[in-house]
């Protein structure tokens, strides 16, 4: 039931990605905000630049606080600055109450994963953590299928009012079944745990033996996660500009996340039988192919593959790396990892919407969108594969001194 929750919790990070791309056209055009593509580029990077600050600070949190009320706390504000978001008056206010929502929801999931990482075999560990992040495209399809009888019917403002299921259902859900895995009266019994508490924190995830590591995770999981919020945030608009109206560019966004929750299966079982680093090279090669094909301008059926391909390929990718976080690290430092790879990979989502909006007002047309987004895959690849080598030398070395 525990990690019922956590996985209900992480289909509102996935609602989260959608929603904005679901409303921006009307954002645009009926609120007489005077938002322009650039500026409602920046209005979509607000709620990432919240969800840096919550992964990095909440991941550190759950390390010392506990996984239980760092969720919960999260899980809360996520919730409330949500449902405000629909009252908002003016672009200033909607921007600020999307930041205060990101900083809710980016503390949110790296927490929920280090407590799963708990409640499982290690054995299980990257599979279940894979397995949890198909919340993420199940979120991104709910919101892709509510906007297209919602929006129309009730205006943008009701996008935001889902969080009301959050508020009022799972997070008492959470209270009644999360357990505390880092509770104080066993750490007062066990002196173990606790000088190991004493080393947890950024100092030790950024000095040997973990710096290295550490850097290529986070600059890995940014350019991931540059290409998936991107897509995630534009996708409907820029299908829109390619000619689709509305419904047709939303069923395009639903595509690109029923691919994110077969991506998240698929590379569930790949990572179990390949190992989470060689399949999530894989994963990135794909998602870097396909987008790249769109540019070709293919036919429409041939753009729909793509795009499920592309949600296979980016979102399995970032599954992946989680999973690979979550096992690398011990118990003591895996929030930290997981809040620190996710906070410094959400500049990677910060920066996707503003580069979209600039590609867009600087004239250079749908495709140069696609192409950014392509690269970020596979520039993801490589240092992926930077990653799998760095992994194989120090297994090498440890294997050699067992010998000696």
């Amino acid at each position: 039931m525990a990690v019922l929750v956590c996985w209900l919790l992480v289909v509102f990070d996935g609602y989260d990605l959608i929603v904005y791309g679901t409303v921006q056209s009307s954002l645009v055009n009926d609120t007489g905000w005077g938002l322009t593509k650039a500026t409602a580029g920046t209005v979509g990077s607000m709620a990432f630049v919240g969800m840096m600050l919550g992964a990095i600070f909440a991941g550190r949190m759950s390390d010392t606080w506990g996984r239980r009320r760092t969720i919960l706390g999260c899980a809360i504000v996520f919730s409330v600055f949500t449902i405000l978001c629909s009252f908002a008056p003016n672009a200033i206010v909607f921007g600020s109450l999307r930041l205060l929502a990101g900083i809710g929801l980016g503390g949110l999931v790296p927490s929920a994963n280090a407590l799963v990482a708990e409640l499982v075999p290690a054995k299980w560990r990257s599979t279940v953590a894979t397995l949890m992040m198909s919340g993420v495209p199940i979120g991104g399809s709910i919101a892709a299928l509510a906007a297209i009888p919602l929006i129309p019917a009730f205006g943008w403002p009701v996008m935001f009012l889902v969080a009301v299921v959050a508020l009022l259902v799972v997070i008492p859900l959470g209270l009644r079944f999360l357990p505390e895995t880092l509770a104080p009266a066993r750490q007062g019994k066990e002196p173990g745990p606790v000088l190991e508490r004493e080393r947890a924190g950024f100092g030790s995830l950024l000095r040997a033996p973990f710096l290295g590591m550490s850097l290529l995770y986070a600059i890995a999981t940014l350019v991931t996660l540059f290409a998936w919020y991107g897509l995630g945030t534009w996708l409907p608009n820029l299908m829109q500009l390619a000619g689709y109206n509305l419904g047709s560019a939303l069923t395009f966004a639903l595509a690109l996340n029923l691919g994110a929750v077969a991506g998240s299966v698929i590379t569930a079982w790949a990572g179990t039988r390949f190992g989470p680093i060689p399949t999530a090279i894989a994963a990135a090669a794909v998602a870097a192919g396909a987008l790249v094909v769109l540019v070709t301008g293919p036919p429409v059926a041939v753009v729909y593959l793509m795009l499920v391909l592309a949600g296979v390929g980016t979102h399995g990718t970032q599954c992946l790396i989680i999973a690979a976080v979550a096992s690398h690290y011990p118990a003591y430092l895996r929030g930290t990892a997981l809040g620190w790879a996710l906070g410094v990979g959400r500049i990677g989502a910060v920066a996707a919407p503003q580069v979209g909006g600039l590609l867009l007002a600087a004239g250079l047309g749908v495709n140069s969108n696609f192409l950014a987004f392509a690269g970020a895959a596979g520039i993801a690849a490589v240092l992926l594969g930077a990653i799998g080598m760095k992994i194989k030398s120090t297994t090498r070395i440890s294997l050699g001194a067992s010998n000696v």
